[in-house]
């Protein structure tokens, strides 16, 4: 087995982490840049506050959200592409992961025992569909609020209004679903998962305990570990 390292098990490729950090800042620029255009830090006298000043510009709030916007679109898309290419869904919900998801969240707080799981826990990829189509939603609305400013583009009035209406809705399903998913991570459970994000590699008898399916299957089939 390739990408050995004693004790560790290899479970996030750097495509996968690049995937994930560059998720997490853009949408961090977007929503900081994005209350900036609302305007809310005028409004509240945020910008009041030292090295606060610039998010009451305008201009540069623009920029920066037309900048991070960019970011995520190509993110999106490449992870699209990868994961389809290479037929990796492992991240994808599956049938019975809502009532898989309680038995977990039942035994988490009740010390008992979970069900057997593979790479991702069932709660795990019911996020990462909550997650993916709230993003896919942002980026759908934004691209209409982007085209309805360009002059040979003609938009009518409700579709504006409805995706200008889903793109706000959608931004604080976003910043729900992220406090709930960083909250996640107050589950000492879940705290090994945390270095896999960094550098790949998480702890070989956690993932052999809370991920048997995965594990044996990294086994049978010799993937690196």
């Amino acid at each position: 087995m390739n990408k050995k390292k004693q004790n560790k098990v290899y479970r996030q490729s750097l495509s996968n982490r690049l995937v994930h950090w560059g998720t997490a800042i853009s949408i961090f620029a977007l929503i900081i840049s994005g209350f900036g255009q609302m305007p809310m830090y005028k409004r509240y006298n945020i910008v009041k506050l030292p090295g606060a000043e610039w998010l009451g510009e305008y201009s540069l709030t623009l920029v920066m959200h037309y900048i991070a916007a960019i970011v995520l679109i190509f993110v999106v898309f490449y992870h699209i592409f990868v994961h389809t290419f290479q037929k990796q869904f492992d991240a994808v919900p599956k049938r019975g992961d809502g009532k898989e998801s309680i038995k977990i969240i039942k035994a988490m707080l009740t010390k008992g025992e979970e069900p057997p799981s593979e790479k991702y826990l069932a709660e795990q990829r019911l996020a990462y569909a909550a997650l993916g189509l709230t993003i896919l939603a942002l980026v759908l609305t934004g691209m209409v609020k982007v085209a309805k400013n360009v002059a040979f583009i003609a938009i009518s009035h409700p579709i504006v209004y409805w995706s200008t209406a889903i793109h706000n809705a959608a931004t604080f399903v976003l910043i729900f679903l992220i406090i709930a998913h960083l909250a996640a991570f107050g589950i000492k459970a879940n705290r090994k998962l945390l270095p896999g994000m960094f550098h790949g590699y998480v702890d070989r008898d956690y993932a052999k305990h809370r991920h048997p399916l995965w594990y044996k299957k990294l086994k049978d089939e010799d993937k690196p570990m």
